[in-house]
């Protein structure tokens, strides 16, 4: 689609600011402009045959709001983007943001007033065909994944974890993927919940650990030195014998503990922790690297921090991404850099997916990352041809800065 073709409404109580947004659009080439008033009036709009593509949505008006009006837009299946447009302050609009995203609707970003031409022309030129719906994400059962256990249908992908002051490449991520004979590839979203909820988290569990320590000395053997994480479920932690079954695989696969690192996120509350208190504290003294993962979400706390001998921190990605445009994000990312160093820890930095982020955790004294810029995870056998590449990045980078 041409610009001129782009269908955009104007949400604004102010007939100045109609004005002047459709002046500003007509100078980026955009002719198919509507402005509307009021909330009822724009609904209006978007059920008529020929809907907005983009919306500037205003959020302080008299009768409906801006974000009453983002419910009924998901009432009447509105399914282009959206521009906030408003004085108020960047919390409020953030949380609108994230209000939107939720009911997800596209969110191109959001302009403060008095609007400037260059910034609506940022926006503007983010804008995208909206694509087909979603499919439901589908969820498997019990019995599906017990079958793919027995089958060997479970195969682990590795995400590089790299040094951010040197570039090197110091360690991988494990996480696993379903070989699905019909649906495809599937992802750990899909089952991991099913695992938990219906006792199969040991045997998938010990699936993973697995393959990642044979790969872990399959690596070792071809001269890659890598520590090797893997995720594990507070519920496998309800035994206290679970320590000893790591420490038993481990010590199988000839691998050394202070390789392996074992990740923690806690997505459900732990109503007694002396199992899990005891399983990972033995874990650390058999000198196995604790990691606590996700900080900041779900039931993540300082408390954690506290009570559980974790000597690596990894910053969820919600607070990494865009850290660096973002006042509130980047506060919450300082503050979790801050204490991971401040208690001697380790501190990851997840969901480096651009330049910026990458910029980011470079410049605050990050000292790993991970995330997408680096490297989306890969099957083993494509990690030795990855890494040359990356360390073409890492001196195209240097070269960059200096």
């Amino acid at each position: 689609m041409t610009r001129s073709t782009i269908r955009i409404l104007i949400l604004d109580d102010e007939t100045f600011i109609h004005k002047l947004l459709a002046l500003m659009l007509a100078k980026l080439g955009f002719t198919e402009v509507t402005a509307c008033d009021n909330g009822v009036e724009a609904l209006g709009l978007i059920g008529s045959p020929m809907p907005p593509d983009l919306i500037l949505l205003d959020l302080n008006m008299p009768g409906m709001d801006g974000i009453e009006f983002v419910r009924k837009l998901v009432e009447h299946g509105y399914s282009g983007s959206v521009i906030l447009v408003s004085g108020e302050d960047e919390r409020v609009m953030m949380s609108t943001e994230h209000l939107i995203q939720a009911h997800r609707i596209t969110v191109l970003g959001q302009l403060s007033k008095p609007v400037s031409l260059s910034g609506l022309a940022a926006m503007t030129d983010r804008w995208r065909p909206s694509e087909a719906p979603h499919a439901p994400r589908k969820i498997y059962g019990a019995g599906e994944l017990g079958t793919a256990i027995a089958n060997g249908e479970l195969t682990n992908y590795y995400q590089p974890k790299v040094d951010v002051a040197s570039g090197d490449v110091v360690g991988v991520e494990t996480l696993v993927r379903w070989r699905h004979p019909a649906d495809g590839l599937v992802l750990p979203d899909q089952f991991i919940g099913t695992a938990e909820d219906d006792g199969l988290i040991d045997e998938l569990t010990l699936v993973v650990l697995t393959g990642a320590l044979a790969q872990a000395t399959a690596w070792r053997q071809a001269g890659l030195n890598l520590r090797v994480a893997v995720n594990l479920s507070m519920d496998s932690f309800s035994s206290v014998a679970f320590a000893d079954f790591v420490a038993g695989a481990v010590a199988a696969a000839g691998v050394v503990p202070q390789d392996i690192i074992l990740e923690v996120a806690e997505s459900r509350l732990m109503l007694d922790q002396r199992a899990p208190l005891e399983v990972l504290t033995r874990l650390r003294m058999k000198r196995f690297r604790l990691s606590i993962d996700d900080f900041g979400t779900g039931h993540s706390s300082l408390s954690q921090l506290r009570d559980f001998p974790f000597d690596e921190l990894k910053i969820d990605r919600s607070f990494v991404h865009g850290a660096s445009r973002d006042k509130t994000l980047r506060a919450i990312y300082a503050t979790s850099l801050g204490l991971g160093k401040l208690l001697g820890m380790e501190v990851v930095a997840e969901g480096v997916e651009d330049r910026d982020d990458w910029d980011l955790v470079r410049d605050t004294g990050c000292a790993l990352a991970q995330g997408y810029f680096i490297a989306r995870p890969m099957p083993a056998a494509d990690l030795a041809g990855w890494i040359p590449t990356w360390r073409q990045r890492v001196r195209e980078f240097a070269d960059d800065v200096s």
